[in-house]
């Protein structure tokens, strides 16, 4: 029944109320200096992970971090899990370097990152 499969979660993306005081804190959490840097963004290359820094988020439970799963084709991953019952909370847009990601919401609610390279 699965259309396209997915590449597994490599991305993880915190809201941020304070985009510079948050990226010393993860620089140092760490080692390393972010690879991605703007008044937008903030991504870290740590342990074949992506660690990113999203500005406007809140208090950690109004905007916990997302987990992304990488996927080929973000228009029909997104389709198919709504055909099997997600609820789209952001539709695709683009977020730079080529990549494009949505969030959907599992039936209890769980929130579900897509990201797509271009």
């Amino acid at each position: 029944m699965p259309g396209s499969s997915t590449k597994g979660i490599k991305t993880v993306l915190h809201p941020v109320s304070d985009l510079d005081r948050a990226k010393k804190v993860y620089a140092a959490l760490l080692g390393t200096e972010p690879q991605a840097d703007s008044s937008e963004y903030v991504g870290f290359d740590a342990a074949g992970q992506h660690i990113g820094l999203v500005p406007g988020g809140g208090p950690q439970g109004m905007d916990a971090p997302v987990a992304y799963w990488h996927v080929e084709d973000i228009e029909a991953k997104l389709a198919e899990v709504t055909a099997a019952g997600a609820t789209v909370k952001e539709p695709v847009r683009k977020v730079g370097w080529g990549r494009r990601v949505a969030t959907v919401t599992d039936p209890d609610g769980n929130v579900l990152g897509l990201l797509e390279d271009r």
